[in-house]
Order: C-alpha cells, then structure tokens, then sequence
C-alpha cells in the first residue's frame, strides 16, 4: 500500500508541478502556523505582564495578518490542487484512450466496453478527491509535520522527544485500516462494474428480452448487482468513519500527554509559560496533517483503485508502443505470413500465407467458419494470432490499423446524418470527400444530410451496408491508406448495385491501393486478381 503510486509521475507530467507548487505552498502555511503560535503567546504572555495597549496592538495587528495570510494561502492550495487535479486527470483520461486504440481488442481481451468506459469516466472523475483533498495534506505530512517537530524540539525539548515516540502510532493505524479499506475498496469497485456491466448487457438485450417475454426476469438480477454494490459501498463508509475515530483518539492521546508534561513543568517552575504555550498551541498543528492524510485516504480510494487499474492498461500499451518501434518492416501492401488464429483453444486458421501487393484487387473465398472474418480481425490487431502480418509495412497492431481502411459485415452506424457517419473519426470532415466516398460506395442517391438512428434505422439492409463502405473509402481518401479491406460488402446489394460496388473497388485497386475483399459472390471473384482461400493460394490469377 503505497501513499503514491509512482507511476502517476511518469504518466501524467503535471503531477510534478503540482507536487512542486503544493510543497511550496505547504512551507508558506507552515511559516504562518508558527507565527500565529507565537503571535498568540506573545499575547498572552505580555497581556498578564501588564505590557502597554500599544504593545499589544501591535502584536493583534501581526496577529490579523497572519490569520488574513493563512485564509489566503489555504485558498491557494484548494486551487492549486484542483488546478492539478483537472489537468492530471485530462492527461490520464486521454493516454488511455489512445492507449485503448493501440492495444485493440486483442490486448483488452477480459475487459469489457462496460468495464472501459467506467474506468474512463467515472474512475478518472474519482481522481479528483485524491488531488484535492488526500494529497494535499500528503504533501503537509512529508513538509510541515517535519519542520513544526523540530520547531517544538528546538524550543522544548522533552515535548519534541514525545511527538517522536507517539506520532509513529498514527501511522501503524492507518497501515492496518488502510489495508482492510484496500481490500473493501477493491470489492466495492468489482461490484460497481458489475453493475456497469450488467446492465449494459440487459439495455443491449432488451429488445430481444421484450420480444420472448423475458425482460422482467431481469429485474432481480439488477436488483441484486444493485444491493451488492450498496453493501460494499457501505462497508468502506463503515471503514472511513472507524479510522477517523482512530486517528483521532490516537491524536488526541498523545497532545494530552504533551499538554499533561507541560503542566506539570509549568507548576515545578522548570519550564516557562511562553514556551509552554508555544508547544501547546503547536502540538495539534503537528498532528494535524497525518489525522488528516487518515481522513482523505477514503475519500482518494476509489480514485486511487481506478487509476491502479489505467496504469494496468497503460503499462500494457507502453510495451506495444516499444514493439512498434522496430515493427516496420520492407513489406509495401498486404503480407500475412504463416497465420494461426485460435479461440479457447480451437484452431480455427492454419498456416495462412498471401501476399497482395499495390495494385491488386484479392478476394478471400472460403466456407463459411472457415477462419475469413478471424484473418480479418488478426490483421487489424483486434485477435491474437501466430506469425507475421505486415500492412503498408507495418507489422504491429498499431500501425497496421493506421494503414488500413476497413468496413466489416455490420455496418456499425450511429445515430446521425449519414455524412457524420461517412466522415466519423474525422476533426474537419470534407463534404466533397463525403460525397466522392458515397459515390464510390454506389450509394450516390443518399443524401449526407440524412438523418438515421442507432444501428443505421431509417435505412435498408443494403443502404447501410454502402455507407458502412463509403466510411471506409472516406478514410481511405483522407489519411492516404494503402491497404483497404472489405467483410461482406455486397452480401445485400442487388446485382446492378453490386456491379457499380465491384467496378470501384476495381478502379481503387488500379490506383496502387492493395484491396481485399471477402466474398463469395461471382462479380466480385470474376473481378479479382488473386483468389484467396484460408490456408491455399489460388492458381486462379488475373
């Protein structure tokens, strides 16, 4: 268990800034904490001496600034950490969805769409709490509760030896319930994405649930995720409220026994009253910031859990980036080279070899099962697979999803006008890029501004497919892919469509684009240069 994990220095460069800034600002209120003891002192002291008005307005004066100074310096630290934590959390959040784009389904393998937009979201928001309230006072027990022990020491000694024989308490408490709140903390976020998880899974299933008369079979499942999730979050209050109480009795103990020294020295006569009530009033201050790391930790859990989890997939996506930087290879095109693909265990791509340079329009025919859609998958790194890949001469996952354009069997269609659809992914999207995309695809008489729902409703089976397609020549188009690669594109489209389809697709291929298409239709294997099955290259060459 550890105060802060270091990998959040290395991940998010502002975390050093703040820290920095934060430190600084921790000595300032540290400096204003002892001259308000001393302020304070010299009050009393002089007033029961009978000190002059004058005198003692001067020092109240000293005294308004100070607290005036304290005010101000606790406002900048509240906005120095959120401040930090805004910018902290921004830096995270979008590493890791860059880091979720280079890894690919394959490398997010056992984490669900659920599961990362939790982490995403809500895990990154959690952050916040750590940055505004734990660390700022992790910073004050690493700078002030130092300096104000050797203030005390240097001015009473005996005091200074019990601060250091009793602060050391707190921390063995907070170890000891920090490591069963860690443990509930972990629980608590499991059953949160459970939660996340399910009922995503029953919105995406509702539909079908309706349909057979099942979805009120789902409420209990719901309702119980639900309970879990209650009863683990409740467990971590129960946790926060007992270490508080810990913290504070333990705080507590020990400024009464300093205060119960000086008490006694004060009646011995071995020990001044200005000293005396130097150390009293500073002793809590001591304490303070430990009771309150105590206190923030529950509050930081949560974010601190999330943000364990982003450095998982972060550390992940660094050792892909690492690879990528010797995966170009001298391999213009589309090369797989002794391709193996298995599910749990089952083969289900064998010893696949093919190469499609430049210029040529391949077409992948198989039975159905036969592994099409799983070469597919591995060549824009979304399975694992056995042996090389190379796209545009690029051989890691990354980068070969930066050289290919792709539509698959599902048109995947958001709700939105088709052009948004067509331009999707792209910042400045080019309403003559649209349109030649649409025109490419056959589907020129669909209007960009046509407005269609989630999952492409308002268009056929066939319309949706063409857009899917002219998102994919869109991209094409617009990043300059050298390799494009079609599921399916014409399974619903009537012969005269799929002929105009096919005669493009033949026209890109004649443009230096490597093109593979998989299809068992007759026009598009008539129009093909290789004919490609999973395993065997055919004789059949164009």
């Amino acid at each position: 268990m550890r105060p802060l994990d270091p990998r959040l220095l290395r991940y998010a460069s502002a975390t050093r800034r703040t820290l920095a800034t934060g430190a600084l600002v921790t000595l300032a209120q540290t400096a204003a904490v002892v001259a308000f003891a001393w302020l304070v002192t010299q009050l009393v002291v002089r007033a029961i001496a009978g000190a002059p008005f004058a005198e003692l307005s001067a020092l109240f004066a000293g005294l308004v600034i100070v607290v005036v100074a304290r005010g101000a310096l606790l406002w900048l630290a509240e906005a120095v950490s959120a401040r930090g934590g805004a910018t902290v959390v921004g830096q995270l959040r979008s590493q890791l969805v860059e880091a979720f784009g280079r890894l690919g389904p394959s490398g997010l393998a056992g984490r669900g769409s659920a599961e990362l937009t939790l982490l995403a979201g809500r895990g990154m928001d959690a952050l916040d709490g750590c940055f505004a309230r734990y660390l700022p006072q992790l910073i004050a027990t690493a700078v002030s509760m130092p300096l104000l022990v050797l203030v005390i020491g240097w001015q009473d000694l005996t005091s200074g030896i019990i601060l250091v024989l009793t602060l050391p308490l707190i921390p063995v408490f907070m170890v000891l319930v920090g490591w069963a709140t860690q443990a509930a903390q972990k629980r608590q976020w499991t059953a949160l994405s459970a939660l996340s998880t399910g009922f995503l899974d029953v919105v995406a299933g509702l539909p079908t649930l309706t349909l057979f008369g099942r979805q009120h079979r789902q409420e209990a499942r719901i309702r119980q995720v639900s309970e879990e999730y209650r009863s683990r979050t409740m467990k971590v209050l129960r946790m926060a409220f007992l270490s508080g109480f810990v913290l504070e009795l333990a705080a507590s103990l020990s400024v009464a026994l300093i205060a119960v020294a000086i008490g006694l020295r004060l009646l011995g006569g071995s020990l001044d009253l200005s000293v005396g009530l130097f150390v009293l009033l500073l002793a809590p201050e001591a304490f303070l910031p430990l009771r309150n790391v105590g206190a923030a930790y529950h509050a930081a859990t949560e974010g601190m859990e999330a943000a364990a989890n982003a450095f998982e997939v972060l550390d992940a996506a660094s050792g892909v980036s690492s690879e990528a930087a010797v995966a170009a290879v001298d391999a213009p095109g589309l090369v797989f080279t002794d391709i193996s693909v298995a599910y749990e265990g089952r083969e289900v791509v064998s010893g696949f070899f093919a190469q499609m340079p430049p210029g040529t329009l391949a077409v992948l025919s198989a039975p159905s099962g036969a592994g099409k859609s799983s070469l597919v998958d591995a060549a824009l790194g979304f399975v694992a697979h056995g042996g090389r890949i190379a796209a545009g001469g690029r051989e890691d996952g990354a980068g070969r999803r930066d050289a290919i354009a792709w539509a698959g069997q599902r048109p995947g269609l958001l709700a939105g006008t088709i052009g948004e659809n067509v331009a999707l992914g792209d910042p400045a999207p080019s309403a003559r890029g649209v349109a030649d995309a649409l025109r490419a695809a056959a589907a020129a008489e669909l209007s960009p501004d046509l407005v269609v729902g989630a999952g492409g409703a308002g268009l056929s089976g066939g319309q949706a497919q063409r857009v899917a397609v002219a998102r994919a020549l869109y991209r094409l188009g617009s990043r300059s892919c050298p390799v494009l690669i079609l599921d399916e594109p014409t399974s619903a489209l009537d012969a005269s469509t799929e002929g105009e389809l096919v005669a493009s697709l033949r026209r890109i291929a004649d443009s230096g684009v490597a093109v593979l298409v998989i299809s068992h239709r007759e026009a598009v294997v008539a129009a093909a240069d290789l004919i490609l099955e999973t395993g065997v290259l055919s004789d059949a060459a164009r």
